[in-house]
């Protein structure tokens, strides 16, 4: 059995978080977090050009959702 830090490390590893929301590419696969918790996660489906804008298609039953990275949300790579 793994160390509990050994498991979060790996974790973190691979889910970090995008500063450059512009990197993103439709499809990629993407969480959403505020004030640390993950408020939504699924595909994105576009960017604005300048960065600022995600569009998201949930994972879930629900239709696609809009967010700003003013409203201090930040994008961790699922």
């Amino acid at each position: 059995m793994k160390a509990r830090g050994a498991v979060l490390s790996k974790r973190n590893a691979h889910s970090t978080v995008v500063s450059d929301w512009r990197s993103l590419q439709p499809g990629d696969h993407v969480e959403i977090i505020k004030q640390a918790h993950v408020v939504a996660a699924g595909e994105v489906e576009e960017v604005s050009q300048s960065g600022n804008v995600l569009w998201l298609v949930p994972a879930g039953p629900t239709e696609k959702q809009l967010f700003l990275k003013s409203d201090g949300v930040q994008v961790r790579r699922g």
